[in-house]
Order: C-alpha cells, then structure tokens, then sequence
C-alpha cells in the first residue's frame, strides 16, 4: 500500500453527501466524479469574471455562467486555478448563459478529479445556500458534541487517578480500534497490550519503537488499515504522540476528538513527569550515596533499595551511558534531552531485568543489571548490554543523540558496587580517547590502556611515540601499513610462518618487511625490552587526537 501522507478530513461535508441536498434534487455530474469525496465546508456565489481574490479553500462555488459568457475559451484555465487553490466543487446551471460546457474544460475537471455539478434552472441559489449551509452547521454541531463527549470522558480518567494506559484503553473503546501513546522518539509507553504484533503495521522499527520522522502527524495507510497520528504537547514542550489504528480512515470527527484527547494525555503526562521528578531525584540521590561508597551500612541500604523495586544483593555489571557532547550550535529542546535519554534507558531495562535500578545522574545513566547466578563471561554481557544499546539507539530516528558507553566488571556482592561503577565510567572515558564518540568499551579489555590513561601529559606520551618509533611514526599510508605488519609480528611473538598467515603475505615478502622494520626502529626481534616499548608505543597511538 502506498505510503503517501493521507491529511485528515476537515470538518465538512463531502460533496456526495451535499448533492444528497433536496435542493440539489435532480443535479448531475458532469465530470470530475472521482472528487466527491472532497469536503465542502462554505459555498460561495461567483458574480464577477475575476472571481479567483475571492475564493477559499472547500469552497463549493455556485454561478449561472453569467460572468463567463464572453471568456468560455479561458473556462479550462479557470478550473485549473479553482483546483489549485483548493475549492471543493463548481456548480453551474448552464443553457441560460452558457449553452455548453467546452469539452476542454470536462476533461480538465476529469483528469483532476474536481467535480463541477449541473444545476437544475429552477432551483434558487437560496435555496441551495440555505440546505447545504444547515447541514454544515449540523455536522459541525455533532463533531463538536462528540469531542466534547469524548474529552470528558478522558478528564474523567485522569480526575479519578488513571494514567496513560487508562487514557489509551479508553480511547480503544471509543474509537473501536488500538490506540497507543508514544514517547517523543516513538516508544511505546501505554496501550501496547492492544497492539501485540506491533511489526504487523509496517510503522514500527525492529525495536518495537515508532517510526516518528517516518510519520507525520495526520492519517497514513498501512498494510490492512490506516493510522492517526496527533502530537501530545503541553508549554510548547513535546510529550510525545497518539496513534490510532482503523480499518477505515478515521472521520473529521474522530480526529478532532483525538486531538482534544492529545490535550488530556499532555495532562496526564506533566503530571506523571512531576512525580516521577521527585521520586527520581530520591532514587538517584540514593543509588549515588550507595555507589560512591558513602553509605556504611550497607545490609540497611539493600533493604531500602528492595523497598524501591531494586534488587542489588545479586551478581551485578555496571553500565554507565553519557551523551556524547554536542559541536553544532545549540538548538532549543522541546524536552531536555539527558531526561528523554534516562527515559529510553528506563523503557528498555524494565522489559529486561524489573529489578535493575536505572538511573539519571544528570550527566550520566547508570544501569546495574543482573547476572545469572553462575555468573557470566564478559562476552555474554557485553552481548546482552549490546542488545540493550540497539533497543535505545532503535533505528537512528527521533532526533536520538549519539552516545558513550562503558561496562564494568561483575560486581558479585554490594559491597563491590562502588568499584563496578568506578569501572564502567573509567570504561566510558577511555573508551571515547580510543574510539571517539559513540564509544562501546568494557573495563575487562581496556589492557594497558587503563595504565595509559593515568598521563595526563598528551605530549609526553606523543614524544614517548616519536622516540620509539622513530620515522615509523609519521601518518602516512605506508607507515601504517607497515605499523600493522609490526604489531601482528608483535603479537605472535615474532612467529614468522604464522604472522604470514594472519598477514596473508609470502614468508619471503614478510622477511623483507621484518628487514625494513628493524632499519626503522631497530633488532625489535632480537630485543624484548624493545619489543615492549613499540607494543606500548603502537597501543598509545590508538589514542585519539594524540
């Protein structure tokens, strides 16, 4: 099915609906029958040839032809304008002033799908005003009745405590189709028990997050049905978005109510982000004191944290998560950032390990995750938080912010939290020296890079570099190819036959880059003093901006 932005219909009536008029009793199509289903939403009488200053758009424009009588050549041109400008349907009664349609003019209004009707002669043009303009004001008086229903329905969800999973069921039962709410960046936050094949609707990402720069607000088709999306916004701050499922294309007025209820959503979420402000600032303020050693009784301070849903007297890995900083001039946020940033994380971990404590400690989000009892190799759980980062990253959408990460060591008793969390945020740290931003790096496999960490002097460690390597140094293409062939001799411990293997070089080819190396930097295959110091100087040169 296409995947075209489909706008929501405006408040009006079609045009097939309005030639259901008793005062359009005997009318016919001339042409342009596809657009009946254009809204009509004001009519308005044309008396004068330059009539296009004055017309709006769902418009339904009524003439006798009078004004056109001298210009029937231009009627093609005419029509064309009126489409372009948006008006919803021509109605003439012909033979007094204009004996006949051109052919050109027909054709124009078929290819464009814009409807012009034939009026019968004896039908005032007050009649037709006064019909069609009270059936307007009917279905408008109904849209509204029924949005006013519908939004107090949905005040009284929130007055009688409900959150957004109320919200979202009862919007399911009003409108006879799933509804869920979504963070700004598309996770789904209430309403997903509706929905339990959310892949099935081509607008969700692997991840289960909604597609939101895919899908803009208004109504879109899907495989098998159509969806509704409305921004949820409060104080110009985005909250997130509505989106309703149907089978059909959901009418002027269900939009609308689904607008008005966007407007209680946006009220029921301020309220819940004050709360959970201050009961994640005593959380966080408490996991800190916890991590950063300050609590002596410990036994006490893993009964509290029971009390608040954490389990930390099990085998933990600390993950540390940071933003990585921003170089492009600053950009208002509607929501902050590092907030939406704890929120994903928050999301994500619930459906994993309940029990783990994620929190915002205003630069950081610090993430203590479970481990199998037997414990766990630092493959398995750098896959396992590998498959959290993919879960927050989603599909790169929402305006997500890249971001470092580190990971530390089990920590198999509480009392070793503070040095898993001392762990994961030097993991992170380093991690961004080697790599950059969007590092991954956990503490098991920083090596000797944690000791290189310590000099704080970058030109001392540069100098360190130069002296060892000496012309190797240089950035150039052939030095780091033969920079590479040394660190492969280096880790095979000079094996000739099996760094050729990994090299995919002759041995013979290999032999003389091992002759050109040693010209360079010296008998390294003879000397291990010297063998350490290049293997330190090639690992210092990993790190970044050196």
């Amino acid at each position: 099915m296409a995947s075209a932005n489909l706008t929501a219909s405006p408040v009006g009536l079609p045009v097939r609906d309005v030639l259901e008029a008793a005062s359009l009793t005997g009318s016919r199509v001339l042409a342009g029958e596809a657009g009946l289903d254009r809204v009509v939403q004001r009519l308005n009488v044309m008396e004068v040839p330059d009539i296009l200053p004055w017309v709006k758009p769902h418009e339904l424009l009524l003439t006798t032809g009078y004004p056109l009588r001298h210009y029937p050549d231009s009627l093609a041109d005419l029509l064309r304008e009126l489409d372009e400008r948006g008006l919803a349907a021509l109605a003439v009664k012909p033979h007094r002033y204009l004996d006949e349609l051109p052919p050109e003019m027909l054709a124009e209004a078929d290819r464009r799908g814009f409807p012009i009707i034939e009026v019968t002669a004896d039908i005032g043009f007050d009649d037709i005003l006064n019909d069609v303009l009270s059936a307007l004001l009917h279905r408008q008086a109904s849209v509204l009745a029924r949005s006013d229903e519908v939004h107090r329905a949905l005040v009284g969800v929130v007055l009688e405590g409900g959150g957004l999973d109320d919200l979202a069921a009862e919007l399911t039962r009003i409108l006879d189709g799933p509804v869920v709410v979504t963070t700004p960046d598309g996770r789904v936050i209430a309403g997903a028990d509706a929905m339990p094949d959310l892949q099935g609707y081509g607008c969700f990402d692997p991840t289960g997050r909604f597609r939101v720069d895919d899908e803009p607000t208004g109504v879109r088709p899907h495989e098998g049905g159509f969806h509704t999306t409305v921004p949820v916004v409060a104080g110009r701050i985005d909250h997130g978005r509505i989106v309703a499922f149907s089978t059909d294309p959901l009418d002027a007025a269900d939009v609308y109510s689904l607008e008005r209820a966007a407007t209680v959503a946006a009220l029921a979420v301020t309220k819940q982000l004050a709360i959970d402000a201050v009961e994640g600032k005593y959380r966080a303020d408490f996991l800190r004191d916890l991590l950063t050693g300050r609590i002596e009784d410990v036994p006490t301070a893993v009964a509290h944290a029971r009390t608040l849903g954490w389990d930390v007297e099990r085998p933990l890995v600390a993950v540390v998560a940071e933003l990585d900083p921003v170089t492009a001039p600053a950009v208002p946020e509607l929501r902050p950032v590092q907030e939406r940033f704890a929120t994903a994380w928050q999301s994500v971990v619930r459906w994993r390990d309940a029990r783990a404590p994620v929190v915002n400690f205003n630069q950081e989000v610090v993430v203590l995750l479970g481990l199998p009892a037997s414990g766990a190799s630092a493959d398995v759980i750098e896959r396992s938080v590998n498959d959290l980062v993919r879960q927050v990253v989603g599909d790169g959408g929402g305006g997500r912010r890249s971001f470092s990460l580190g990971i530390s060591r089990p920590a198999l008793t509480p009392q070793e939290l503070p040095r898993a969390y001392e762990q994961a945020r030097k993991a992170v740290r380093i991690g961004r020296r080697l790599h950059g931003d969007g590092a991954r790096a956990s503490f098991d496999r920083l090596g000797v890079h944690r000791l290189l960490s310590l000099i704080p002097d970058t030109s001392e460690l540069r100098g360190f570099v130069e002296e060892v390597l000496g012309d190797l140094a240089a950035d150039t293409p052939e030095n780091t190819d033969l920079r590479r062939t040394l660190a492969v001799l280096l880790e095979t411990n000079c094996t000739v036959a099996e760094a050729a293997r990994r090299l995919h070089f002759h041995y013979n080819t290999l032999r003389y880059r091992i002759t050109k190396l040693e010209k360079l930097v010296g008998p390294f295959t003879d000397d291990a003093a010297l063998r350490l110091d290049l293997a330190l100087a090639l690992r210092v040169l990993e790190i970044r901006g050196l």
